[in-house]
């Protein structure tokens, strides 16, 4: 068995048809053909089967597929490795985050941390919190933010970096903006925007309502932070952001005002595969990133 029989063989799987897989692979049609046709001989299995124009997964086929994703998967990460123990300011750090932590922190991190390593690349992903817990298992990113900090996931390993204070939001007109601290049980007759289903945030938000005696009062869903925060500052509902989600990125923007009663906070930490070792460039931005949060945790407003 071949490397180039498996890469032939995603190819195909992943196009299902072989002369789309021949064009992006550069080769002629009768190669892949030839390639996969011996890969079935040696197991001895039937690995497509045709459907219509196209080609499909048989069963076995399905298995062996994942089995190849994870094998080449880990064969680019050990040729990445040895490329970046040769020079590790050279190489790629794979990072997933919340929307949330896009709007300021990330971009703050990562201009730092390229101060100090100019030549060192980065590929992002945004995610929910099980997307982001799905794509460091299955090795898509190396690390991930998250919020909260999954405590019990034997997949999954890391650190609490900070907890963060969320404040509530209301338009500017709202009798309660101008008020330093607010009870949460004040907003309970308001319209609420809430992040829709899958977001971390939304079952903080969720559960500090049902603390504070009420079920909010859902007006609008959103998926990032600059809807909730332009929704709310249109006069659609009122709603609960974390400091990090809070920077101004356009002219129009809510009030903000502490919540107590209860106090709502939320973990944010950085994860990685369990049972995964991380390539040398992405320990040493997590080593970065451990040194950095210290420091942010020990100013007064945590920026």
């Amino acid at each position: 068995m071949e490397l180039r029989q498996l890469q032939y063989f995603l190819k195909v799987a992943q196009k299902e048809h072989v002369t789309k897989a021949a064009e992006e692979l550069h080769v002629a049609q009768s190669a892949v053909s030839r390639q996969i046709h011996q890969l079935e001989q040696e197991l001895g299995v039937d690995l497509f089967m045709q459907k219509g124009r196209n080609l499909q997964l048989t069963p076995v086929g399905q298995l062996f597929c994942k089995r190849v994703e994870t094998l080449l998967k880990d064969l680019e990460r050990s040729v990445a490795e040895v490329h970046e123990f040769l020079d590790p300011e050279l190489g790629e750090i794979r990072i997933g985050f919340p929307h949330s932590l896009g709007t300021h922190l990330i971009p703050s991190i990562v201009a730092e941390f390229r101060r100090m390593y100019p030549n060192v690349r980065f590929r992002f992903k945004q995610g929910t919190y099980a997307s982001l817990i799905k794509d460091v298992v299955s090795g898509e990113v190396d690390l991930a933010f998250i919020s909260p900090f999954p405590e019990n996931d034997g997949q999954v390993a890391g650190d609490i970096v900070m907890t963060e204070e969320l404040f509530a939001i209301l338009p500017q007109h709202h009798p309660l903006a101008g008020e330093e601290v607010l009870r949460l049980e004040q907003l309970a007759g308001e319209k609420f925007v809430l992040f829709s289903q899958g977001y971390s945030l939304r079952p903080i938000v969720w559960q500090a309502c049902i603390e504070a005696g009420f079920k909010p009062q859902i007006a609008f869903e959103g998926g990032e932070t600059d809807t909730i925060r332009g929704l709310v500052a249109a006069g659609m509902g009122v709603s609960l952001l974390p400091e990090t989600a809070l920077y101004q990125t356009n002219p129009m923007q809510p009030a903000q005002v502490r919540v107590v009663e209860p106090a709502v906070t939320r973990t944010v930490g950085i994860i990685h595969r369990s049972d995964g070792k991380l390539p040398l460039v992405a320990r040493s931005f997590r080593t970065f990133l451990l040194t950095y949060f210290k420091d942010y945790n020990k100013t007064p407003e945590g920026c």
